[in-house]
């Protein structure tokens, strides 16, 4: 059941949407790249280009999501003013 349903190109393109999903409920990049990785694993898929063994499957959909998550971060970055630096306490006597 598993190994059928792995190979299944639409299955991880619906997946990958459902991590679109995700990530607009719970922004902040995490779950972008997994999105990304797992449409791209479904068009590998559907193309016929990926293995179909279930380790093979997770192995592409995990480097396309490493992938994809270090070039989001590239284009999307750590934006400047984001943490704030406190260099007093606010107990600290004027």
């Amino acid at each position: 059941m598993l190994t059928s349903l792995a190979g299944t190109w639409w299955a991880w393109v619906v997946l990958g949407f459902a991590l679109g999903v995700l990530e607009v409920l719970a922004p902040g990049y995490i779950f972008l790249g997994f999105a990304v990785g797992a449409v791209l694993t479904g068009v590998l898929v559907g193309l016929g280009i990926a293995p179909t063994s279930v380790a093979g499957l997770l192995l592409i959909f995990s480097v396309l999501s490493v992938l994809a998550w270090l070039i989001l971060r590239r284009l999307v970055g750590v934006r400047e003013g984001q943490v704030k630096v406190w260099d007093r306490d606010i107990n600290d006597s004027p």
